[in-house]
């Protein structure tokens, strides 16, 4: 925290705010919401994918209210790291200004898996967990005044 008491926010981004970024707000808001604030939003938002909020439950994480949001929403707000969460995002998401510094890690689309419901709930299962490997290492080694590995701040 670079003010006592105030945490620093973070603002993931994929495709539809359906999946990998629900997650990742949901996990970090777990792992880490003493020191971090978490939202998510997509740059094409859907309605948030039942089998993520299943696995999510399965680690004892409530998403079944979160709903998905659009970037739009978030216009005007600081950040003080966006982080995208899938190329396609990345390539397809606007510059915010209010972001301070960037991360970007792609991650599958818990949506893109196909099969039985078995087979699809070990996919989702397995995105989840790379988020959560991916968030621990990421942000629990932020100490001030140093930026989270990664974090590229943007010219302009």
């Amino acid at each position: 925290m670079d003010e006592i008491g105030k945490r620093e926010t973070v603002l993931f981004i994929c495709n539809h705010n359906a999946g990998r970024s629900q997650m990742a707000e949901a996990l970090l808001r777990r792992m880490h919401g003493d020191r971090f604030e978490p939202f998510s939003a997509g740059t094409e938002p859907r309605p948030v994918n039942p089998y993520v909020v299943r696995v999510m439950a399965e680690q004892g994480i409530d998403i079944s209210a979160a709903r998905s949001k659009g970037i739009a929403e978030f216009k005007g707000r600081e950040f003080d790291y966006v982080v995208t969460l899938c190329d396609r995002a990345k390539e397809g998401c606007p510059i915010l200004p209010g972001g301070k510094n960037f991360l970007h890690q792609h991650f599958a689309n818990p949506s893109s898996f196909e099969g039985a419901e078995e087979e699809i709930l070990k996919g989702v299962r397995g995105v989840r967990d790379q988020l959560r490997e991916w968030l621990e290492k990421t942000f629990a080694v932020r100490t001030a005044p140093k930026k989270l590995p990664g974090a590229f701040e943007m010219d302009g």
